[in-house]
Order: C-alpha cells, then sequence, then structure tokens
C-alpha cells in the first residue's frame, strides 16, 4: 500500500448519467467547448477549486486548462537540487486530505509533487483536466452573460484536433498563482553569454554539475536550497549577492516511523500536532511584520548566532552577511546548510555588482577582467506584480485588465475584481503569507468562491443568468484599509526591495495579518458589496436591501484547548474505557 492511500478513500469513476441535471453532468465530447466553470491552472488552488465543486456542491460541469502536462503547479515547475517548501509538512496539505506519511519535518519537492499527483488521482480530477493548453485571453461577452475563453493546444495528437479554440462558461476562475512566470535579468550583455543558462524555476537535469564552474545569481530561499548541493559537485561554485536575508535554523529531521504510524492510525494526534504547528507559524506572525517585537528580536538573535556559530573562522563574511533592513522586509531563510556551504574551499560570496555578462562569464563592477562561468544560474524569482501575465483578461464595456489595474493590482478581498463579472482568483493580490500555510489561505478562497460560483449556476438552472461582481467603492475602501496596515508593517521598510513590494512602496502581494485573520475575513460574504446584473440580480438586490450576510465558516485548525486540558480529557476517556471493559467481565 502506497502512503497517500492512507489519507484519502477511494474513488471509483462512475459513467456519465444522463438522467442528472446539469450542472451535475460532466463536460462530454458534444459540448467541448461549454462548460459552467472554467478553472485556469492544475496547482494546489485549482485543484482545491475543482475538489469543492465536486465534493461540497455536487458540480461537475468545470474544465481545469493546464498549461504544463500534469497537476502539481509551482511543485511541478520546479525542481532544482534541494527544493524544498519551507512549511512544516503536517501542515502542507489539505484539510481534507492530510497525509500523515510525510518524511521530513519539511517536505521536499518530490514528496509534496507526489502527494498533490496522488490527491489529484483519489478525487478523479484528470477527468476534467485538459493539459498542455494554455489560457491567451479571457473576455466577458456582455450580450451573454458569459466568459470566452481562448486557448491553444500544445503540440502532439490534441493539437491536431484543435490547435486552438475558444471555451464558453458562466464562471472563470484563475488559479494561476503569484510565482509561475520566471523572472530574468536586465544586464548588459546577456545575449552574448556563451555558455548554459538556467533559471531556477526552469532546471535542466541532463546538464551535468559535476567539475563546471558555476554562478548564482541571488540569494533568497532559492539559492539557499541550490548552492549546498550544487557545491558539492562543481569545482567553484560563486554565489552573487545583491543583499544579504535573514537566516535562521530549519532543524529539519526524518520523521520517525513510529509517528507516521500513530498520525496514520490515531488521527487526533495528527490533528493535534496540525493544530500546535499552526499555533506556531502564528505566533511567529509579529517576527515579520513588527520590527521591534519580541519575535523580531528572536530572529536576530538567532541569525547572528547561527552566522558566528556555523563561520566561526570566516570574520571577513560576518559583515557581507548581516543585513541592514527589518526581519520580514524580505522572505526569511530558513537553513541549517546555508551558511556552512559557504565556508567551503569551492565557494566564494561576491557582492560586487554585476556590470555586464561576457561571452563566456560575468564582468563585475571594479575588476579588470571577467570570471568565467560554464553555467550561470538565475534564482532571480518570478514576475509578481502582473499576476494574469501574459493572458489577456477583458472585463465589462470592453476594458482590459490592465486599465482596471493601471495603478495597482487590487482585489476585493483577495479574490474578486470590479469590472470583472462572474470572476474569481486564487492566490491574488495582497493574499500571500510569509509566516504561515498558503494552503489555509487557499481553502478559505475557494469556499469564498464556490459560493458566488453555486448562486450564478442557481440562476442558470432555473432558466436565468446573473453577473456578479464587487462594487469599486468596497473594493477601493477594502484596499486602502489594507495598504494602510501594510505600511505599518515590516514589510514597508525602505531600507530593502522585495518581490512584494513595487518601487513605490506599494506591496501588492501580501497580507497584513494572520493566517487565521484572513479566514475570518473570507468566512462571510456581504452581498451590498456587490453588483448584479442579469435576470436573476433581482434576488441579490433583495439580499442587499435587506442587509443580508452569508455565513460561509472557515476550517478551523488552530489548537482548541490547552495540552493540559487534553490530557484530563484522554485520561478521562481511558477511566471511561476501562470502566467499559471491565463491566463486561
Amino acid at each position: 500500500m502506497t502512503p497517500s492511500s492512507w489519507y484519502l478513500p477511494s474513488h471509483r469513476l462512475q459513467p456519465i448519467d444522463l438522467d442528472k441535471q446539469w450542472p451535475e453532468v460532466p463536460v462530454s465530447n458534444q459540448n467541448l467547448t461549454n462548460t459552467a466553470v472554467v478553472i485556469i491552472g492544475g496547482g494546489i488552488s485549482g485543484m482545491c477549486t475543482a475538489i469543492d465543486l465536486l465534493v461540497n456542491r455536487k458540480i461537475k460541469n468545470f474544465i481545469i486548462l493546464e498549461k504544463s502536462g500534469g497537476f502539481g503547479g509551482t511543485w511541478r515547475d520546479n525542481k532544482f537540487p534541494g527544493c524544498c517548501c519551507d512549511v512544516f509538512s503536517v501542515l502542507y496539505s489539505y484539510s481534507f486530505a492530510q497525509n500523515p506519511q510525510w518524511s521530513q519535518l519539511y517536505p521536499g519537492q518530490e514528496e509534496i509533487l507526489e502527494y498533490l499527483v496522488d490527491v489529484a488521482q483519489k478525487y478523479g480530477l484528470y477527468k476534467y483536466a485538459r493539459f498542455h493548453t494554455s489560457v491567451d485571453a479571457a473576455t466577458w461577452n456582455e450580450k451573454t452573460l458569459k466568459w470566452e475563453t481562448t486557448v491553444t493546444v500544445g503540440g502532439g495528437k490534441e493539437a491536431e484536433f484543435s490547435s486552438s479554440h475558444t471555451i464558453s462558461s458562466d464562471f472563470l476562475v484563475a488559479a494561476t498563482g503569484q510565482l509561475n512566470k520566471p523572472k530574468g535579468l536586465e544586464v548588459s550583455g546577456y545575449e552574448d553569454y556563451q555558455g548554459k543558462i538556467m533559471h531556477s524555476a526552469r532546471w535542466d537535469w541532463s546538464y551535468d554539475l559535476k567539475g563546471k564552474k558555476i554562478a548564482i545569481i541571488g540569494t533568497g530561499a532559492t539559492t539557499a536550497q541550490i548552492a549546498p548541493e550544487v557545491a558539492k559537485l562543481a569545482s567553484q561554485l560563486t554565489i552573487c549577492q545583491r543583499t544579504p536575508a535573514w537566516v535562521i535554523p530549519r532543524h529539519d529531521a526524518k520523521i520517525p516511523s513510529w509517528k507516521r504510524l500513530a498520525y496514520t492510525y490515531l488521527p487526533p494526534l495528527r490533528w493535534r500536532g496540525r493544530a500546535e504547528a499552526m499555533d506556531f507559524r502564528e505566533t511567529f506572525h509579529s517576527a515579520v511584520t513588527k520590527s521591534e517585537s519580541p519575535y523580531a528580536e528572536l530572529m536576530r538573535t538567532l541569525n547572528y548566532k547561527l552566522l558566528h556559530d556555523q563561520l566561526p573562522d570566516r570574520p571577513d563574511l560576518w559583515e557581507k552577511l548581516t543585513p541592514q533592513y527589518h526581519p520580514g522586509c524580505k522572505r526569511t531563510v530558513i537553513s541549517d546548510d546555508y551558511y556552512p556551504t559557504l565556508a567551503r574551499k569551492n565557494v566564494k560570496l561576491e557582492t560586487g555588482r554585476i556590470e555586464r555578462f561576457t561571452a563566456d562569464g560575468i564582468k563585475f563592477v571594479g575588476r579588470d577582467s571577467a570570471d568565467r562561468f560554464d553555467l550561470i544560474v538565475l534564482a532571480t524569482g518570478f514576475e509578481t506584480f502582473s499576476f494574469l501575465s501574459p493572458i489577456r483578461i477583458t472585463g465589462e464595456n470592453g476594458q482590459p485588465l490592465e486599465e482596471i489595474w493601471a495603478n495597482a493590482s487590487h482585489a476585493y478581498k483577495g479574490v474578486t475584481v470590479p469590472g470583472l463579472p462572474n470572476f474569481g482568483m486564487l492566490y491574488g493580490p495582497n493574499t500571500n503569507l510569509s509566516h504561515n500555510s498558503l494552503i489555509l489561505v487557499i481553502e478559505a478562497q475557494t469556499r469564498y468562491i464556490s459560493v458566488l460560483i453555486e448562486k450564478v449556476l442557481h440562476a442558470r438552472r432555473n432558466g436565468q443568468s446573473l453577473a456578479l461582481s464587487p462594487s469599486e467603492e468596497s473594493t477601493m475602501t477594502y484596499w486602502h484599509g489594507v495598504q494602510l496596515a501594510l505600511q505599518k508593517t515590516s514589510f514597508s521598510d525602505p531600507n530593502c526591495n522585495s518581490w512584494w513590494k513595487r518601487d513605490d512602496g506599494i506591496i501588492t502581494n501580501n497580507w497584513a495579518g494572520t493566517a487565521v485573520d484572513y479566514q475570518k475575513n473570507l468566512s462571510t460574504i456581504a452581498w451590498a458589496d456587490y453588483n448584479s446584473t442579469g435576470s436573476a440580480s433581482g434576488d441579490v438586490e433583495k439580499l442587499k436591501e435587506r442587509g443580508v450576510v452569508t455565513s460561509i465558516g472557515r476550517v478551523r485548525e488552530e489548537t482548541r484547548l490547552s495540552r493540559t486540558a487534553l490530557g484530563v480529557f484522554a485520561l478521562g476517556a481511558a477511566g471511561l474505557l476501562l470502566h467499559g471493559v471491565l463491566a463486561i467481565f
């Protein structure tokens, strides 16, 4: 039995029941280009949305469009050496499909991908997916109140059937995420370099690293994972640092078999372990948001101790590796082996600014000649401010999303956008966490969007039409409130740049509060904040007039009982069990 079989019930694919009413009937050959819901993206967000539609809403008339060849999203794209998650494994799974068989305290890329593939199989998501299908554009049709999504099918047999077509849907869900478009490097001579270049998110495993001279550009979490592995093979490794990162211990370890068995056969223990991990991560929030908090000071202490303990004989590196900005301003690096890698004889930390690329290497400012490299690794992150780019989204009145977001990317509660009716996005503007599991956010967003989807499809099932979008006023009031809160956090520290803060200081990616704060934020829908059109809009207007707020609830995963109370409960339960056994005899 595989590990995945422990945490999900088996699902058998059932034949299509033509007697079922729409939208319970899946898309078939006859309606290839018509569906109730289009989901763009087959990563954690897209999968979560699909599962919620299937299990909780009994909706099967949807399509998942994925440009790659399978499920997994960022964990399918990022396959670089040492790739792993910075969140505890016990927290890094869906609440409804928890994995008791993680092998490490922090899961690796391959194990996470295996988990996601298993989840997709168990819930039968493959029958709804169209792989190697990239979305070019999505346009709102104001006459039909539907989305028209144009796709291009990749090479191979599928492209021979139809290389491009347009899909009509009642609702459109963008689950493309924030980290899917690799960011290049704007430097003179980039095109002149004749060696090998690869981005961390497009790792070429066919390239032999052994004995090569390698440069890694970037010093974030990705470099901290790649460098220790590459250094074992390279003849020389140069790490090009622009600014140092806050690095704290990881303390990773294998999860013993007895604990995996306990988590498998005693789910309450797993739930408790997950809840305590949730509590710990939530308390860490102040470390990355409040520069003068005790936890931020603890991070400084941990970093100082780690730096000096792991590089005791390298005072020349201490100042270079000490950040001059508040903890949390950039993503914190959690690593046990990054600093020791810098102590290796074949590893060099380069803090000089890159002047240009040459045919065989990199010329640094102030140097007479260039350094030669066989391979240059770009650990330069992703294009994070444009979100849905390069997909062309066009909303009401033919207005492109670029115009809607002319000043800054924004969304009501991070999930819906003014001018884009019947549209929802996951991991959108101002929803990123830097202290806890993003899956907690994604599940909250999925539940919220599903309520909107259900209301739109209910209208169509009754022969009516309905289009919902947040009002400009409610959205901007919400956005300004979020920005005001963000400017009071360490994220806004002017002494550093990050992938979530623009040059003008506007923070487009992060959420200011805790994961629980965000879950509560999405636990209700205030219909007064939405505009509606269509023949069924009267029903929504009545809800607005009455001030109706629909409660969605949230998945509560933090601890409910103290360990003392839990112990008393366990002893009481054991006593009752013993009393029952004695009564039998």
